[in-house]
C-alpha cells in the first residue's frame, strides 16, 4: 500500500482569525476529502484555539482532526530532507525556515513549492497564477497559486458536502431557531431582521448603529466578543462581554461568544444579513447564500480600495442579477437597485466614500434582500464552474511533480 502524500502549511497569523481560518479550513479538507497527511504550522496558537476549541495553544505538537499541529515559534532549527513534505505551502508569502528550505533541496524528488497568496478580484491575478520562481542559489522552483473568482484561478475553499449541509439548516426551521435560542435569542431577537457584525476596528459601527435604531423594522445585530468593543460598550451602557443585550429603539444588540468554525457558518446561514471582513469570512458569506457586506482588511496607501471596487465590479456585474420586468439580465444594468444598494453601502463602509445618514442606505440594501438572495444563487453557479481550491491546488501539485 503506498504511503499518502505529505503536505505542509506554514501559516503566521496576521488578521487574527482570517488566515489560520483559511488554512484551517484547507488543512481539514486535504485530510478528509483527499487522503493527504497535512502538518499545519501555526505561530499563534492562542488565536488558533478560538476557532477551534480542540487546539491547546499550551501543546507544542498536537493532533487535532486527523491534522498534525504544530506551533511555528521561530526560523531557527535544523530540518533532514525525510522531515520535508511532498508538497510545501507557504501562506501570504510568509517566510519559511531557512533550514527548511535547504532540506527541501537535499529531497531527491523535489516537493512541489507553492505560495499561497491572498484573494483578490483584480484582473492582474489571471495572468500571475501558476507562474513560476526560481530559488536564486538553490535547485528548487516556486510556484504562485492564487485563490479566485474566474476560471483562470484556483478557485475558493468549499468542502464537497458545504451546500447540501447549509440547504438542510436552512430549510429546518426548528434547527435554525434552536441555534440562536442556544445564543441566546429570545423569540423577539429572531423575527427580527438579523445582521451579523464582524468587522475590523475602524469600522463605522456608531452610524450602522443609529440607523438601526432609527428604522421602521426590528433589527438583531449579533457580534461577537471583542469585534467593535468601544461602539458596542458605548451602546450597552456595559462591559461588552458574551451574552450582553440591549435594546434602543428598533435595535437589539447581542454579544456572542466565539465559536467554532462549522457554528460560525451555522451563524451566516441563519442571519438575513452578514456584514463580514478580511478573507475567510468574506468568502463563507458568499457560500451562505445571504445579502452581505465586506469589510476589507485596510492596507497602506488606500491600496485595500481598489481591492473592494474590482470585487464589488464583478459581484455587482449585471449579469449576476435577476431579470427584472422580463428583461435578460444583461439588459438590466440600468434598475439594479439591489447592486447599488449593496455597492453604496460596501464603499461607505470602508471609508471610500463618506455618509451623513446611514438610514437611506440600510433601507436601501434591506429593500433589496429577495433580489440580493438572488444576485447571490447565481454568482455561487458562475463560482461553481471553476472548482474548489484544494482540488485545483492538487491537480496542479501533480501537474508539476
Amino acid at each position: 500500500m503506498s504511503q499518502p502524500v505529505t503536505l505542509a502549511l506554514f501559516c503566521k497569523v496576521v488578521d487574527n482569525y482570517g488566515d489560520i481560518g483559511i488554512c484551517w479550513r484547507l488543512a481539514r479538507q486535504l485530510v478528509h476529502e483527499h487522503g493527504i497527511a497535512v502538518t499545519l504550522w501555526v505561530d499563534d496558537m492562542h488565536s488558533f484555539a478560538r476557532i477551534c476549541p480542540r487546539v491547546d495553544p499550551h501543546v507544542a505538537a498536537q493532533q487535532v482532526e486527523g491534522v498534525a499541529v504544530y506551533h511555528w515559534r521561530d526560523q531557527e532549527g535544523t530540518y533532514f530532507a525525510e522531515d520535508v513534505a511532498d508538497i510545501v505551502i507557504e501562506f501570504f508569502a510568509v517566510d519559511i525556515p531557512p533550514g527548511y528550505v535547504t532540506a527541501m533541496a537535499q529531497r531527491p524528488v523535489k516537493p512541489v513549492w507553492l505560495n499561497l497568496e491572498g484573494l483578490t478580484a483584480e484582473e492582474w491575478v489571471e495572468g500571475c497564477h501558476t507562474l513560476p520562481s526560481m530559488h536564486p542559489r538553490l535547485p528548487l522552483t516556486k510556484h504562485f497559486f492564487f485563490p479566485g473568482f474566474k476560471g483562470k484561478t484556483g478557485g475558493l475553499p468549499r468542502e464537497a458536502g458545504l451546500f447540501g449541509e447549509r440547504d438542510r439548516f436552512q430549510q429546518d426551521p426548528a434547527a435554525v431557531a434552536a441555534f440562536l435560542g442556544a445564543l441566546g435569542l429570545d423569540a423577539a431577537e429572531q423575527a427580527a431582521c438579523k445582521v451579523s457584525l464582524f468587522c475590523y476596528p475602524h469600522a463605522p459601527v456608531a452610524s450602522l448603529f443609529d440607523a438601526w435604531q432609527r428604522g421602521g423594522a426590528p433589527v438583531a445585530c449579533l457580534v461577537p466578543e471583542g469585534v467593535a468593543k468601544d461602539e458596542v460598550r458605548a451602546f450597552l451602557g456595559a462591559e461588552p462581554v458574551a451574552g450582553a443585550v440591549r435594546t434602543q429603539g428598533m435595535l437589539t444588540v447581542r454579544v456572542l461568544p466565539f465559536v467554532p468554525q462549522p457554528d460560525y457558518d451555522r451563524l451566516l446561514w441563519a442571519c438575513d444579513v452578514n456584514i463580514v471582513r478580511g478573507e475567510d469570512s468574506f468568502v463563507r458569506a458568499q457560500w451562505a447564500g445571504r445579502p452581505f457586506a465586506w469589510h476589507i482588511y485596510p492596507q497602506d496607501e488606500n491600496l485595500h480600495h481598489k481591492k473592494l471596487r474590482a470585487f464589488i465590479a464583478r459581484y455587482c456585474a449585471p449579469q449576476y442579477g435577476a431579470a427584472l420586468d422580463g428583461a435578460s439580465p444583461d439588459n438590466a444594468a440600468a434598475g439594479r437597485p439591489d447592486a447599488n444598494a449593496l455597492e453604496r453601502l460596501m464603499l461607505a463602509l470602508n471609508g471610500v466614500v463618506e455618509e451623513t445618514d446611514w438610514l437611506p442606505l440600510w433601507q436601501a440594501l434591506s429593500g433589496s434582500l429577495e433580489p440580493l438572495a438572488c444576485r447571490s444563487a447565481n454568482w455561487q453557479k458562475a463560482l461553481l464552474e471553476n472548482g474548489d481550491l484544494a482540488s485545483n491546488l492538487l491537480t496542479f501539485a501533480r501537474s508539476v511533480r
